[in-house]
């Protein structure tokens, strides 16, 4: 009875509108602390898309600088191979690369084995055998994939070995691991050969395993003893071997080929 006096008032009585808007004003707070829980979670979604889409983007452009930085130090290499290939009057063609980025989960703690974990495996599309470099030069190979993880070889263990060049001459030799994280060592070069410090050795892509022209070190050391039948040539790998934790992972032309035969 009362709902019906009153339904009754506000449409006869002038004075209920004023009385309406009075109650407006008084149910305004309460409206507000109603939509308070809607429009807070509203905010805070809007706020965690926003971040998300934010470090996606942040991820993508890190990947690219890397590649763009990786880019930048393969110039040298295919300036020299440039002038080379014109003094030969002989041009060839170079396939590009694939390439995925990755991050590094973990070092193997024995100082004697240099070797670190990145967390991408075969379920990403890791295979045994790919380059891993960081934005200064090559890091080393992955010698085994597991579905989530991957182990990669660093080019500094001693059991690892990798084809190069000097890029100044195109002398072509192998670097070989010393278990050290500042040393490679030439073994192969004769006396005769035109070697200096401060010449940068790049991969060769001999063996098919390592994409060509890529920074691999500096030659730091160069000894020339008769008495022995080699020249000793040390050098510093360029990549950041201790620091990097954002990698890439190369496929080779030729990986690209096997890889494609195998899903056939």
């Amino acid at each position: 009875m009362l709902s019906l006096l009153l339904i009754v008032a506000d449409y006869q009585l002038a004075p209920m509108q004023k009385v309406r808007s009075w109650l407006s004003v008084a149910v305004t707070p309460v409206q507000w602390m109603v939509d308070l829980p809607e429009q807070s979670w509203t905010w805070l979604n809007d706020r965690l898309q926003e971040r998300e889409m934010l470090l996606s983007e942040n991820r993508q452009l890190r990947a690219q600088l890397m590649l763009a930085e990786l880019e930048v130090q393969k110039l040298a290499s295919l300036t020299a191979e440039n002038v080379r290939l014109r003094e030969l009057l002989h041009s060839s063609q170079k396939l590009n690369e694939e390439v995925m980025a990755t991050q590094l989960i973990g070092v193997n703690p024995d100082p004697f084995i240099h070797q670190i974990v990145i967390n991408d495996g075969s379920q990403n599309g890791v295979n045994k055998g790919q380059a891993v470099l960081d934005q200064t030069g090559v890091m080393g190979q992955v010698t085994a994939v597991t579905p989530f993880t991957s182990r990669v070889l660093l080019v500094t263990d001693a059991n690892h070995a990798i084809p190069v060049q000097v890029n100044r001459t195109g002398l072509r030799s192998v670097a070989y691991g010393r278990g050290n994280y500042d040393t490679l060592e030439l073994t192969d070069i004769p006396h005769t050969q035109d070697i200096k410090v401060g010449d940068l050795l790049v991969s060769s892509g001999l063996g098919m395993r390592f994409p060509e022209g890529y920074p691999v070190a500096r030659v730091t050391l160069v000894e020339r003893d008769m008495g022995r039948e080699f020249t000793r040539v040390l050098a510093k790998p360029t990549a950041r071997l201790s620091l990097s934790r954002q990698l890439l992972l190369v496929n080779t032309a030729h990986q690209q080929i096997q890889q494609a035969l195998q899903e056939d």
